[in-house]
């Protein structure tokens, strides 16, 4: 039988099925609304061509302990907020069903067979439409008492002078250094841009990629560099807070990981308390699929009756 996984993205819905060490693939638009979560059901069935055995839903926010329910996000699925989604998985799949937070799902699969395979403990940074964050204790993910433990790492304030964030805060790493904020700014007029960045936006929305692509231009190469330095704050506070072995870095961007994760390792070295274990940075051979190879495993638990689980 097959597990599926669904990642409920910034912009997009990534589908995908797992089936004896293999992984099919199927990506949609994000749904506008709860209506959209048929057109999302249709092509997970399509993709999976068979029985489900059980499913992993990750979102882009806080979710209630029983693993069921968004019960906050900032300006994402707004419609989805309150839905007990693994009911309406359980019911379009007739399987288990289990919802997480899009980061700690993507660290759960890495700990499990992908970038810090057997890791313990460890933290992840995710790079996206926002910066996600997410922390693994003793081999445990970190949930607090709240459903908050470890996720909010993109809404540590970076700058307390800088920009107004969706979440209420001021001056977040998000709010300053994601994709959403780049082309907030580049719109807004609030940055210098070159001509080819120029050109790009005329195009369609900026993300993260554009300025890596467009650094010959003075002006991208400077916007990257403080994106640099705000992702290695963010790292560096999440490793005085947690004390990993294993930093994961991950997101579709990673894939320019020669470029990044140089700047990332050396802003941790410099950066961190004396005595602080420099810990590991690495980044998933697939970066832009994290979320649903964790999926895969959150699934897996989802397939073993309650009565067996431990407590989440």
């Amino acid at each position: 039988m097959v597990r599926l996984g669904i990642d409920f993205g910034g912009t997009a819905v990534k589908v995908g099925a797992f089936e004896r060490g293999r992984a099919a693939c199927a990506e949609l638009p994000a749904p506008s609304d709860r209506a959209g979560l048929a057109e999302v059901a249709r092509v997970a069935l399509d993709l999976c061509g068979g029985p489900v055995e059980a499913v992993g839903i990750a979102v882009p926010g806080v979710v209630d302990r029983a693993g069921r329910t968004l019960v906050s996000a900032h300006g994402k699925y707004a419609d989805l907020l309150g839905l007990d989604l693994a009911a309406w998985a359980e019911e379009a799949f007739a399987a288990p069903a289990a919802v997480e937070n899009d980061a700690r799902a993507a660290l759960l699969g890495e700990v499990r067979g992908g970038a810090a395979d057997g890791a313990r403990d460890a933290v992840l940074m995710v790079l996206g439409t926002g910066i996600g964050t997410a922390a693994l204790i003793d081999g445990v993910l970190l949930r607090g008492a709240h459903g908050h433990g470890g996720i909010l790492g993109g809404h540590l304030s970076v700058d307390v002078d800088g920009p107004a964030c969706t979440c209420g805060n001021v001056g977040c790493a998000e709010a300053v250094a994601s994709t959403w904020a780049l082309d907030r700014d580049v719109r807004g007029g609030a940055v210098a841009i070159g001509s080819a960045l120029r050109d790009r936006a005329a195009r369609g929305p900026i993300g993260l990629r554009d300025l890596i692509e467009t650094e010959d231009e003075p002006e991208s190469a400077a916007l990257l560099e403080r994106c640099l330095r705000v992702w290695g704050a963010v790292l560096v506070d999440l490793c005085h807070a947690y004390d990993p072995d294993v930093v994961v870095v991950t997101g579709g961007v990673l894939r320019a990981a020669a470029r990044i994760l140089p700047s990332l390792e050396a802003h941790l070295r410099d950066h961190l308390w004396s005595s602080s274990h420099r810990p590991d940075v690495v980044v998933p051979a697939s970066p832009e699929t994290s979320v649903l190879r964790g999926l895969d495993a959150l699934a897996s638990e989802a397939a073993v009756p309650s009565h067996e689980r431990g407590s989440r």
